[in-house]
Formats: structure tokens, sequence, C-alpha cells
């Protein structure tokens, strides 16, 4: 019998970072209907505008209770879209430096072309709409950073307007 993906938490937000195999290995533990899983691992990169070297760290908040519920309703909306069995997504906040692990999105479904649309959505969805703040310290000092134009575009394509404009 298949367990139920969503009886383990499906958003967590939190400081310490994460063991990608370990949190995959959860989402589709014991559900032999799991034919494909995809996963995006998003990491904080030194650079900015292609300048190498001038992000030296980036501090992320959010607002706690908020941020979690809006990720729920995001991976709620995938669910809906896409047959998939289960999301799960993890984000970190707090002060991350070049090269650590910053955000994991991973999806199971029966076959993977749903896996890749689900687990793109929900990326394209969190860059945009969710409740995260992140402020980069640059070679020029520190800096809120804005949604991009390229992010409102991805999301635009799933139908869905950037409430941030």
């Amino acid at each position: 019998m298949p367990s139920n993906p969503s009886s383990s938490p499906r958003v967590r937000i939190q400081t310490e970072d994460f063991d990608v195999s370990a949190e995959v290995a959860a989402l589709r533990a014991q559900d032999p209907r799991v034919g494909a899983v995809c996963t995006f691992l998003g990491t904080v990169r030194d650079r900015t505008a292609g300048t190498p070297g001038s992000i030296s760290s980036m501090e992320l908040e959010h607002y706690p209770g908020m941020t979690e519920k809006a990720i729920e309703a995001m991976i709620e909306q995938a669910m809906q879209r896409f047959d998939i069995y289960g999301a799960r997504v993890i984000h970190r906040v707090g002060l991350l430096q070049p090269l650590d692990q910053i955000v994991l999105v991973a999806v199971t479904s029966a076959h993977r072309g749903e896996s890749f649309q689900a687990c793109e959505f929900l990326i394209d969805y969190l860059k945009t709409q969710a409740p995260f703040w992140k402020k980069e310290q640059t070679i020029d000092g520190a800096r809120w950073v804005d949604a991009r134009v390229s992010d409102d575009a991805a999301l635009a394509r799933w139908g869905i307007a950037a409430s941030n404009t």
C-alpha cells in the first residue's frame, strides 16, 4: 500500500542545511507508484550581473507562518495542475554563503513529464510569489534583491501574473 506523502511536512523553512538524498528518499518512501522523481536544487552564487566574486553572502528573511502557508498553496496548485503524487519544498533562511544550498523542490509522479513540469512550475512560482526577502552583501555594499523580469515571465507562461509588480 502506498504511503501518504503528505504525512510528512511538505514545506520546511529552516536555517540549517538539508540532505537532498534523505529528503528524496523520504518523499518517495514505500510508494511503488513512483516512477519519476524530479528535483531542483538552488545554491547561492558568488556573482551578480555576471561579476565573479561580487557577492560575499546573502541573507534571507521570511514571515513565519505566512511563508509556509503560501508555499503550501503553491503545492496544492501543482497537485491540481499535474498528475503528481507528492512534493516537498525546503527553503533556507538566515545568512548564507556562496555554494550553500538554499532551496530544494522535489516532486514524484508516475512519469517524468509530470514531475519535470510540476517541479519547474513550483520553482517559477517560488521565485516571485513566496514571501522571502533577500539581501546580498556585495563588493559595493548591501542591497535588497528585487524579483527579475525574467522570473515574472517564467511565471506568466503558467498563466499566472506576478503579484509583485
